[in-house]
Formats: structure tokens, sequence, C-alpha cells
């Protein structure tokens, strides 16, 4: 995933992994629920397009942050699950729920 940042950061290389709309969400329930389905992960996700969440678990996937595995194999139908690098991001999560939580109100 590159967001064309090309800045020698730390934080422009996390942002590149996980900075993509959605992805810090999918990231979320799987922390909160553990492997989910694709369909599951959709209806969590009001209003994501199946075509951007197959393209963010794609990414992820690529990042080495999220795996997959064959719960079905005929059709395939796979579940999604946290890697021990994408259970790292763990702190990050929790750190921006906290700053949500404190300074981003939800009428905006």
């Amino acid at each position: 995933m590159a967001n064309g940042y090309d800045l020698d950061c730390p934080i422009a290389r996390a942002l590149d992994v996980v900075g993509e709309r959605w992805a810090p969400l999918i990231l979320r329930d799987l922390f909160r629920k553990g492997p989910l389905r694709f369909a599951d992960l959709q209806a969590s996700l009001r209003g994501i397009a199946p075509n951007t969440l197959s393209a963010r678990l794609k990414a992820l996937e690529a990042a080495g942050v999220v795996a997959s595995r064959l719960y079905v194999s005929h059709p395939p139908r796979a579940e999604y699950y946290l890697t021990e690098k994408g259970r790292a991001l763990g702190p990050v999560l929790k750190a921006l729920h906290d700053w949500g939580e404190a300074y981003a109100s939800p009428e905006g």
C-alpha cells in the first residue's frame, strides 16, 4: 500500500499500512470480535462497498497485518484474523479510541 507520502518517516510508513479509509475500523472489528468472515465485516461497517472492503483486506494481508484462512473450500470462503504484526497495533487503536472519546464529539 503506498499513499504517495514518499517520506522517510515512521509515521508515513505506518500510514501506508493502516491509513486508508476503513482500514482502522476493519482492524477495530478484528480486535473486538476475533476472526470474522467477509459478510460479518461488511455488516459491521455500514456504508462500506464490497469492493472497498475486499481491497482493504487484500492490502492489509499484503502488509502482513491480517491473514485469512478458508472455512469452506467450495465455493472458497475465508475468515480474516489479525497476525502478530496486526495485534501489535492494539495500543495504537486504543490511543485513537481514547483520543476520540476525549476530543472528538459525536456531533462533529
